[in-house]
């Protein structure tokens, strides 16, 4: 058995591409910085604060949400799968980049300035979204513009 799963909590450093394809799919690549805190180690050494750039790629359903609600500093939490692939460059030459597939994202960050609650939604590449209300009916894609195609 193995377990390919990634948790990324970070801020997203740059407005995500969006790409369109041919019969409506979509592919949205942004970058997602975490950053570790400065420490003291052993001996009381002195660890600087470290900050990690993730590549970021969404795919299906979830390229709308992105598209609409995520923007460069917009907090992030992120459940995935890690990739790593290869590609020849325009110089003919090898690169690797490795990247995180996303199959949950749930929006930290405030929607808008005057959303004073803060409040955050959760969206699956499976089609299940936030958490039960009070009445125990799941939220669903209802408060958006679109439909998402899974």
């Amino acid at each position: 058995m193995s377990v390919n799963k990634v948790i990324l909590l970070g801020n997203v450093g740059k407005d995500p591409d969006i790409r369109y394809f041919d019969q409506n799919r979509a592919v949205a690549n942004f970058t997602l910085a975490t950053t570790e805190r400065a420490h003291l180690g052993r001996n009381d050494q002195q660890i600087p604060e470290r900050t990690e750039w993730h590549n970021i790629v969404v795919r299906g359903g979830l390229v709308q949400v992105v598209e609409r609600f995520v923007h460069k500093g917009s907090k992030l939490y992120i459940e995935g799968k890690i990739r790593s692939r290869q590609y020849v460059d325009r110089d003919n030459q090898n690169r690797f980049v490795t990247e995180i597939l996303v199959d949950e994202l749930e929006i930290l960050s405030r929607r808008e300035p005057n959303d004073a609650a803060g409040t955050t939604k959760r969206y699956s590449a499976t089609g299940d979204v936030g958490e039960p209300d009070e009445s125990g009916y799941k939220s669903s894609f209802d408060d958006l513009d679109f439909e998402p195609q899974f």
